[in-house]
């Protein structure tokens, strides 16, 4: 892999710097069906607190994962989406998953 932009890192270790956390793929995963808003992401992701979930958007926000729409109303109506660099990581999501179920009784989550 070409290191010569990253200031010689390691791409696989920048990669988890982006998608690493707790509920970020969590949360990439509940993206991939649309766009949702904050509510509806805490449904899906019922086990992430408030204070995590937040700090987790924020994160994926920041690098350019997803991106927050506030919409002028009252109250306020925030929505996240999916950016293209994080729809091409969804394939990637899928294929880790699948190699979970293929090795879990060889492996322990």
């Amino acid at each position: 892999m070409k290191t010569s932009d990253l200031d010689g890192r390691c791409p696989i270790d920048l990669a988890f710097e982006v998608i690493g956390g707790k509920w970020k793929p969590v949360i990439l995963y509940q993206l991939a069906g649309g766009t949702l808003r904050y509510g509806e992401l805490q449904r899906a992701v019922p086990k992430a607190t408030q204070r995590m979930l937040t700090l987790q958007l924020r994160e994926l926000e920041r690098d350019g994962m997803l991106t927050r729409t506030v919409h002028a109303s009252v109250p306020p109506k925030v929505e996240y989406t999916l950016t293209e660099p994080a729809r091409r990581l969804l394939p990637i999501l899928e294929t880790m998953g699948q190699w979970l179920l293929d090795n879990h009784g060889e492996v322990r989550p």
